[in-house]
């Protein structure tokens, strides 16, 4: 491994996901604002509505205590640090043997939790409401992206990430198994609910009874926001980065090779924005669903990463 290469390949990740994530979310909604008819504010939006929090002065509520004031930041690092680990352009990085599905999922958890507690630490109704929602969520969410991720790690005998990918491009053929059809579709849905996507939450929505992320960061202002807008859009964009390296692995670099990676940032952008569009083309069609529907939703989801994990077994064993 060439340690120049390997962490300009950590570094790629950290930026892309950091700098990107808005301008992903002013792409996904350009296109559904295309779709409805409507011109759009613009892929440069997000961008722009961050710089107008961030000149805004941050307001603390009355009462709040160190969690309200830690979250944002610490929604931020943690999704900075699993972006490095996930291998988005290359699974060759002096981190790779570091990024373990478990800690990756953890990372993914300890933002979910920051935000949960910041949204109690208000002692607000809605903060109340929309952490408890948002807890409910994640404990369906979370097992369902480990199992779904674990169903590929079964072949390649390891929950090393970087060595699940690498064994998913040497072996496209897993994919198209049934175990790697059953997980795609779990790991979806999961993406869909821990990004706080229709059919489970909408993004876009303030309607108080129905909102799940909003209704936790109702009290936060100015830099604080920005933070905490920032974050999601990155758990975003990190999480279809992990789709789309775990199920369309073609592109990302095995080797220590400065064209490969960049062959890798291009794909990785392509696929991020295809996955996005989908995405945004998806929520124009689809309908939130009720709010006591979600668990049986995710249930589903849970299931389907649960046969995923019986198929590869079956077929890992006959092999």
């Amino acid at each position: 491994m060439n340690n120049g290469i390997g962490y300009a390949a950590v570094v790629g990740q950290v930026v892309v996901v950091g700098a990107g994530a808005p301008l992903l979310t002013g792409w996904m909604r350009q296109v559904r604002a295309r779709l409805e008819g409507r011109a759009g504010a613009g892929v440069l939006q997000p961008w722009r509505d961050a710089r107008k929090l961030l000149r805004k002065e941050a307001i603390i509520p009355v009462g709040t205590g160190p969690a309200f004031r830690a979250a944002p930041a610490l929604l931020v690092a943690t999704t900075l640090v699993a972006a490095a680990l996930v291998p988005l352009l290359s699974t060759d990085t002096p981190v790779s043997g570091h990024a373990d599905l478990i800690l990756v999922v953890a990372l993914i958890a300890l933002g979910t939790l920051a935000l949960a507690l910041a949204g109690l630490d208000t002692g607000t109704a809605f903060g109340g409401m929309g952490a408890s929602r948002e807890m409910t969520v994640a404990a369906l969410v979370e097992p369902t992206i480990l199992l779904s991720v674990f169903a590929l790690s079964i072949p390649a005998g390891t929950t090393n990430i970087p060595a699940i990918v690498t064994g998913a491009v040497d072996e496209p053929a897993r994919l198209a198994s049934p175990a790697g059809l059953l997980a795609t579709a779990a790991l979806a849905v999961a993406v869909l609910a821990e990004t706080g996507r229709i059919p489970v939450d909408n993004p876009s929505t303030h309607l108080e009874l129905t909102m799940i992320h909003e209704a936790m960061v109702l009290e936060y202002a100015g830099p604080d926001l920005a933070l905490v807008e920032l974050g999601a859009q990155m758990r975003l964009t990190l999480l279809l980065g992990l789709l789309a390296s775990l199920f369309m692995p073609w592109g990302i670099a095995t080797s220590a090779s400065w064209a490969a990676l960049a062959i890798a940032l291009v794909l990785f952008v392509v696929k991020a924005a295809a996955l996005g569009a989908v995405l945004a083309a998806a929520e124009v069609f689809w309908a939130k669903v009720r709010l006591f529907r979600v668990p049986e939703l995710l249930a589903g989801s849970f299931l389907l990463a649960l046969l995923a994990v019986a198929a590869s077994y079956f077929l890992t064993g006959a092999s």
